[in-house]
């Protein structure tokens, strides 16, 4: 069982780490595709990258400990088997079976042999579950065949090959009866599928309710938060951009990134009829909710009310870095003391209520809006 473990290991710190630079876009798609956040469709889709990787990782590792694998292999090594059902000859060899005698059943079933058999089957059915989820039909079976065999031949080629040839000599074995089970396997996960995919909703339903929150014109909180993280994005980004002509320090900083704001999330929807950058690309816009148009004074609000929280913020870091005199006589340290508590202990508020007012406006199911919408009096529309 350990030599299953630390490849899972492996694959899930691979899975981690490639996370953090997919889960955006994959919202982003998800989004657009849907209408909405369908979070079962996240679920199943990362979960079928996780296991994608720890399938290949299955076959790879443990990695041999230097790259001249020939000189620890004799020179009759046989590297590839392709006689089928051999696995039944090493069974019968390993833990022979009497019928009759039934304590020979559970031998077998512990044997090596056996358990190799039933981890090629399990390797790939979950491929047939998700491939009978991505699909939703019965018919369509033999897709669950030729992506089990070819995912397995793809295994087996890169056992073969000693991982493309980065491996002198392979050091696993190419295996026939490998091919068969894992394609089994495969099939039998797709036939299997309906049992767990009862837990799931369909993409019938999926369609549905798209088509529902499209037509009542609704945009959740989510997708105005993501919305407001790539608009933070493209302010970095120009900020950076700005950095290059002008001098290096706090307060030009600080100067920078007020006039990325200011084109981001004031000029661009002014001039883009309330599209930012981040709501064109979730496909929505801000606009007064009396008229329903993108109005300057609504605009020009909201732009104030996320600004002045980020500049306050920003003030109290450079009072806190800058503001003491660098004095440490016995009558002044202990008034310095409390200055600079005060200030961290504000800072620490801001962020916590802004954190606080997340929350509650995301777990509100779509009821409340954010601060910055509610005193400019906008919300976010697909029309």
């Amino acid at each position: 069982m350990s030599s299953y473990v630390f490849p899972i290991q492996t694959a899930f710190i691979i899975f981690a780490i490639a996370s953090m630079f997919l889960l955006v876009p994959w919202l982003v798609y998800g989004y657009r595709k849907d209408g909405f956040f369908s979070w079962s469709r996240f679920a199943v889709s990362f979960s079928f990258v996780f296991y994608l990787l720890a399938a290949y990782c299955l076959i790879i590792l443990p990695l041999p400990t230097t790259r001249n694998t020939c000189a620890q292999q004799a020179a009759d090594t046989v590297y590839y088997n392709l006689t089928p059902f051999m696995f039944v000859k090493d069974i019968m060899r390993e833990t022979p079976m009497v019928w009759s005698q039934p304590s020979t059943w559970i031998n077998m079933i512990k044997g090596r042999a056996f358990l190799q058999v039933l981890f090629n089957v399990l390797l790939l059915l979950p491929l047939g579950v998700y491939i009978r989820y991505f699909w939703q039909k019965r018919a369509l079976w033999k897709h669950a065949l030729v992506a089990g065999f070819g995912l397995s031949l793809f295994f087996e080629v890169t056992q073969l090959t000693g991982l493309y040839g980065f491996y002198s000599c392979p050091y696993r074995l190419f295996d026939v009866d490998d091919l068969m089970m894992n394609t089994s396997g495969a099939v039998l996960g797709f036939f299997a599928a309906p049992l767990l995919l009862a837990l799931f909703p369909s993409r019938a339903s999926i369609q549905a309710k798209s088509e529902q929150i499209v037509e009542q014109n609704r945009v959740y909180p989510v997708p105005q938060l993501l919305a407001l993280l790539i608009d933070s994005m493209v302010v970095v980004v120009i900020a950076n951009f700005l950095s290059i002509f002008t001098l290096t320090n706090e307060i030009q900083t600080v100067l920078n990134t007020s006039t990325a704001m200011v084109i981001v999330l004031f000029f661009i929807p002014w001039v883009r009829s309330g599209y930012t950058p981040g709501s064109a690309i979730l496909r929505f816009r801000y606009v007064d909710r009396q008229s329903s148009t993108p109005t300057l004074r609504a605009l020009l609000k909201r732009f104030i009310a996320i600004y002045a929280p980020w500049l306050l913020l920003t003030i109290i870091q450079l009072i806190s870095k800058y503001a003491h005199p660098n004095y440490r006589g016995d009558v002044i340290q202990p008034y310095l003391v409390w200055i600079s508590l005060g200030i961290n202990t504000l800072y620490l508020l801001v962020y916590l209520i802004l954190f606080i007012h997340m929350l509650v406006v995301l777990f509100s199911g779509g009821k409340r809006s954010f601060y910055f919408d509610e005193v400019s009096n906008i919300r976010a529309s697909r029309k």
